[in-house]
């Protein structure tokens, strides 16, 4: 991407390549929630088609970890698909690259590593702590 002023938004041929990055890392995540919804129903299934008692059966616990673990995995990629379609959205508002905390323009060396950010490197910084 290339520099711009405080205020400005990408350039029309940047917000193409911008629309087709987040294009095509939704299309990524969608099929990924679609793998995991299908990894846990295959969990689930298991689980209930064999009689296991998750106190006392040795694969118990290993199964009640898979599924939690499926399930946290399938959460974060269900967020990630919340935030790449709040990326399109700012797209085309013409808010994209403009911290939501701040006002000012994200660096484009943090949305080329992460295109759905909404915060500039300070804000999101602040806001873990």
């Amino acid at each position: 991407m290339t520099e711009r002023t405080s205020g400005t938004g990408p350039s029309p041929s940047e917000q193409t390549v911008i629309r087709e990055a987040l294009a095509a890392e939704r299309a990524g995540t969608t099929q990924q929630i679609t793998d995991l919804t299908r990894d846990l129903g295959g969990i689930i299934e298991a689980s209930t088609s064999v009689a296991t008692d998750d106190e006392h059966d040795p694969e118990g616990s290993t199964i009640a970890f898979e599924r939690a673990q499926v399930a946290a995995l399938l959460t974060r990629a269900r967020g990630r698909l919340e935030d790449l379609d709040r990326a399109l959205e700012r797209l085309r508002d013409g808010d994209y690259g403009m911290c939501e905390g701040c006002g000012q323009p994200i660096a484009a060396e943090r949305l080329a590593a992460r295109p759905s950010a909404s915060t500039c490197i300070t804000c999101a910084s602040a806001r873990r702590r």
